[in-house]
């Protein structure tokens, strides 16, 4: 007698369409917190050399100095879901198939996807506070333990293309592993400064983005 899990399609490519999807919406979402300054008139006592132009210019330049750290967030929160994008894609394309199981172990994955638009709005309006970065973190902390344990069922039950070699898996995981461990220790060092610890996130990514890379953490 069949069962509905027996039933559930199997199609990979389905589950990495609605992946990249949600990616899109999710890293479309991160720039509409990028609001343009409304520059309003301020009447400031000025020196008479100075123009009413160049005072106008000089409120603009204030107000983009403020918005400094909603762009730094959301370029931070860019490289995160690039990266992870990239992760999910490469643990699929060595995937067989998938099962009701696995589809719903990556529907959590995007779920954490989905909430990244807001711990990254909530981290740039209290980028000092840090409630704000650990809730941040607990973001990304969500986003590798769903991929690492998406790997681990993936090669407990058998759903792994032959060229999917035991190498190839260790890689998988300790990639994962290396950057959530790095990725506490940049959420730790708020203890100090929220500015420190994403500084130091930040060039952890770079690093994954950029080659060469400057401490390849998929070689050791």
């Amino acid at each position: 007698m069949k069962t509905y899990n027996g039933i559930v399609s199997t199609n990979i490519e389905r589950l990495a369409a609605l992946a990249d999807g949600i990616f899109a919406v999710a890293m479309t979402l991160l720039v509409l917190d990028l609001r343009v300054p409304v520059l309003e008139v301020i009447h400031v006592s000025q020196p008479l050399w100075v123009s009413g132009a160049a005072q106008s210019e000089q409120v603009l330049l204030d107000l983009l100095i403020k918005l400094a750290p909603r762009l730094l967030t959301y370029f931070m929160s860019f490289l995160t879901l690039g990266i992870f994008w990239v992760a999910q894609q490469t643990q699929l394309n060595h995937f067989d198939r998938t099962n009701r199981d696995l589809t719903w172990i990556h529907l959590i994955f995007l779920f954490a996807v989905s909430i990244m638009p807001f711990s990254t709005g909530l981290l740039a309006e209290y980028i000092t506070f840090r409630l704000a970065l650990v809730i941040y973190w607990l973001n990304l902390l969500l986003l590798g333990v769903v991929l690492y344990f998406s790997w681990r069922y993936a090669e407990r039950n058998d759903m792994l293309k032959e060229e999917a070699t035991p190498e190839i898996g260790k890689l998988h995981k300790r990639r994962v592993v290396a950057y959530q461990a790095l990725y506490a220790f940049g959420a730790l060092l708020c203890v100090f400064n929220t500015y420190v610890s994403i500084a130091f996130i930040v060039l952890l990514e770079l690093n994954s983005v950029i080659a060469p890379r400057i401490w390849p953490l998929d070689r050791f």
